[in-house]
């Protein structure tokens, strides 16, 4: 790929799915996004817009995985835009980067900031009198992007370990709870409440509200880029980046379904489930009682805490080689490995210090929080769908040993339809009547990124900034590794 060898292959197969699958993570997704499904769809949506979505998001993965086998390195979804593009190879590989370096930087802070709401929940069941404020929320998030930040920091044996540890948590813990759900209650909603439909969101168009429904699959099945950018640190990266990808997917869809209709089928009194604060930490106060509740808490906090450090992992990776080719402020920094543990330290820095930035104005509003923290869906999947739509558009596209063959355009053209439908019920109004509360800021939120890029691109970076960089011949190039 043009760059000298500086991070260590020490991730295996196995390693680089369970970023992927902890990115991902069925329990953090379900957990923070179902009361919004319940009151957007309900039943119906949540289970069949659950298997619908994820055959798409498979289509998706699989045109990404072709992709992530021709181009495995670090940069993934931005090098490869400049690769497959025909002209303009800077601009592409340029919005392609920054898309994706703000969605996953608002990944980061959602999941962390969910992870403290939550904590807080806990707290408040432990002991009642406690009264959980928004300042309070971002100092756990704080707290928990501190930890995050010095486990990536130290080793890739150990982001490796924890991952592995992430999976069994995750796989376990749905266990646990399924059981639990499945067990212990004295009775469960009838086969038929699988067709229950909801429609809460105050707009009259049931359509319209069993679509915005799909959101909470679109939004569970986010980050799965992570094997893509772990590219450069797994073995047999051809083969096995693709692989992680589709197979976190395909095992977060099946036990996600599952996880799924075992909430569902909990629920004892669905209008007071639906409009509590935590309507699935509700569901389990009312079917299991509040102890077993609190325990099952911990494994979803667990999941969600897995999951924030995968995403920090995933996005450092991202900010290292995007400065490797001069993309950012400061970029010699930032694209810099300590000699000791050969990891990227500083750019794990930034990559806590930005979700930082993100989650205070949840300080003063959680509205302000929500639209900024948006864009990191939108942001996301419009990164994974300029390379696919660029692969899209060639007609020589040099396939790496794991592809599609023939099926490779198909494929990649249903993934890009998917993602612009997705991503314009993610910019549409979620809930009426619309109010500055309830407003969906993420066109705003997108606009303000794709603003500011468009600006920088045209002030200096259009003459400096070519797209990724080539070190200089192969032979060059390992000599240059590990220096």
């Amino acid at each position: 790929m043009g760059y000298p060898r500086k991070l260590t292959r020490r991730f295996r197969a196995f390693d680089n799915f369970a970023i992927s699958f902890t990115i991902i993570n069925i329990i953090s997704g379900i957990f923070s996004s179902f009361g919004f499904g319940m009151n957007a769809g309900g039943p119906l949506v949540l289970i069949f817009g659950w298997i619908g979505v994820s055959v798409m998001v498979l289509f998706v993965g699989a045109a990404m995985g072709e992709i992530a086998s021709a181009y495995p390195t670090s940069g993934a979804l931005y090098f490869s835009a400049g690769k497959l593009a025909k002209r303009h190879q800077g601009a592409w590989s340029w919005y392609t980067g920054w898309l994706n370096f703000v969605g996953q930087v608002g990944g980061t802070a959602a999941t962390n900031f969910a992870a403290a709401t939550f904590i807080q929940a806990f707290l408040a069941m432990q002991w009642p009198d406690y009264q959980p404020t928004p300042q309070e929320t971002v100092g756990i998030t704080a707290a928990i992007l501190l930890l995050q930040a010095l486990a990536n920091a130290y080793t890739v044996q150990l982001v490796a370990v924890v991952n592995r540890i992430s999976v069994w948590w995750l796989l376990i813990g749905m266990v646990v709870i399924v059981g639990a759900l499945t067990v212990i209650p004295a009775g469960h909603q009838s086969p038929s409440f699988a067709l229950h439909f909801v429609n809460n969101t105050g707009f009259t168009h049931a359509v319209y509200g069993g679509m915005l429904g799909l959101l909470v699959t679109s939004w569970t099945f986010t980050g799965f880029d992570g094997s893509f950018h772990m590219s450069e640190e797994t073995v047999k990266a051809t083969v096995n980046a693709p692989r992680g990808i589709m197979r976190a997917i395909g095992y977060s869809a099946l036990t996600g379904l599952i996880l799924m209709l075992a909430l569902v089928y909990a629920i004892r009194d669905y209008g007071h489930a639906a409009s509590a604060d935590a309507p699935p930490v509700q569901i389990l106060v009312d079917a299991l009682g509040q102890g077993t509740a609190k325990f099952l808490l911990l494994i979803v906090i667990g999941a969600m805490l897995f999951c924030g450090l995968a995403n920090m992992t995933s996005n450092t990776r991202q900010i290292f080689a995007f400065s490797r080719d001069g993309a950012m402020p400061g970029s010699r920094w930032w694209h810099s490995v300590s000699a000791r543990t050969r990891t990227p330290v500083k750019a794990v820095w930034l990559a806590a210090a930005c979700p930082l930035v993100l989650v205070l104005p949840g300080w003063w509003s959680h509205t302000a929080f929500t639209a900024v923290v948006s864009v990191n869906v939108v942001g996301l999947f419009l990164a994974y769908a300029v390379p696919i739509f660029l692969r899209l558009r060639l007609d020589d596209f040099q396939a790496g040993p794991w592809n599609l063959g023939r099926y490779g355009k198909p494929v990649a053209a249903i993934a890009v339809v998917w993602i612009l439908v997705s991503n314009v019920l993610f910019m549409l109004p979620q809930a009426s009547p619309i109010t500055p509360a309830s407003f969906n800021y993420a066109p705003l939120a997108l606009a303000v990124v794709l603003i500011i890029a468009t600006v920088w691109w045209f002030a200096t970076a259009r003459r400096r900034f070519q797209g990724p960089v080539s070190y200089g011949r192969p032979d060059e190039v390992a000599a240059m590794d590990l220096i």
